[in-house]
């Protein structure tokens, strides 16, 4: 085994990561990992391999599911849970609104990611969890840059970016009171870059959404997003099939595809390396909608 000394970067991150997850088992009595078939999700995933195995997972896989993800993402979620023998639990987006009443975003993409916040929160309360990892990273968005690897919320489950605690020598502080909850984010410090040499090294499998294939998209201000039922197509939209991938994988309704012909890692890898604009700053319409949207969003309790 190297030393810590000789680590390779990727290594370092690794380890990192693998040291958070067991600090979580360690720490909290009831922690969830959410896991949405997408690749972070994916790499969260791996390196929960790499910590627990040959032991099951010290939690279980949670997927709130607003109703408008991609049939790729979900197939996979479904595929790779039942490859670990791994428990995965599915709460809908759908049965909030209808249980709760809530009204829906309208206009011509509507996100119901403001709304999934009420799931996750119902689910939190179901379930007991006092910790939820997640594979949010701090390049992807400026909000998220803000937040700690131990991001406690109250029990409301609202984030305060004014209260947060100190993270100094890999220590996490995993106290909390009744009913406050923490977020716990292992791949903080990976990059969109990082995270693809890392699928490259590991020969991690991914949903096919990632590579170039061919889709039916509306050509919207010059965002590429896919045809659906869940979208509003007028008069004059220019809709094509165009050779497309997916940088992220969020809702069908804000989530823009990139034209590409990348049909490898290596391929997305080049691609990614002379590009100047973040996953969810060049394809995520609900993080355009203010300065401030992705943070206000995790103010009242968005993951």
């Amino acid at each position: 085994m190297k030393s810590k000394h000789h680590l390779d970067f990727l290594e370092q991150l690794e380890s990192e990561s693998i040291h958070i997850m067991r600090e979580v088992a360690g720490q909290f009595e009831k922690p969830a990992m959410l896991f949405s078939g997408g690749k972070d999700s994916i790499v969260m995933v791996h390196l929960a391999l790499k910590a627990f195995r040959p032991g099951k997972f010290p939690f279980p896989l949670v997927h709130i599911d607003t109703g408008h993800n991609f049939q790729e993402a979900l197939d996979f979620r479904d595929y790779l849970a039942k490859k670990l023998g791994e428990k995965l639990i599915v709460r809908s987006v759908e049965d909030t609104i209808k249980r709760q009443n809530l009204t829906e975003t309208k206009g011509k993409f509507p996100s119901r990611n403001g709304l999934q916040t009420f799931t996750l929160l119902e689910t939190i309360e179901e379930f007991g969890f006092d910790a939820c990892l997640g594979g949010a990273r701090r390049d992807e968005e400026k909000a998220r840059a803000k937040e700690r690897i131990f991001s406690v919320r109250n029990e409301f489950g609202q984030w305060d970016p004014k209260l947060q605690r100190p993270e100094l020598w890999n220590t996490y502080n995993g106290k909390i009171h009744q009913g406050e909850n923490v977020r716990v984010f292992p791949i903080s410090n990976w990059t969109e870059l990082d995270i693809w040499n890392y699928i490259l090294r590991e020969k991690i499998e991914l949903p096919s959404i990632y590579f170039s294939h061919e889709r039916e998209v509306l050509d919207y201000n010059g965002q590429l997003m896919f045809v659906n039922d869940f979208i509003k197509i007028e008069a004059g939209d220019k809709i094509s099939k165009r050779k497309v991938r997916y940088r992220t994988v969020g809702d069908m309704t804000c989530t823009a595809a990139v034209e590409s012909d990348a049909t490898t890692i290596e391929d997305i890898i080049s691609n990614i390396i002379i590009t100047k604009t973040s996953e969810r700053g060049q394809t995520r319409i609900d993080d355009q909608v203010s300065e401030a949207a992705m943070e206000d969003r995790k103010k009242g309790g968005y993951f």
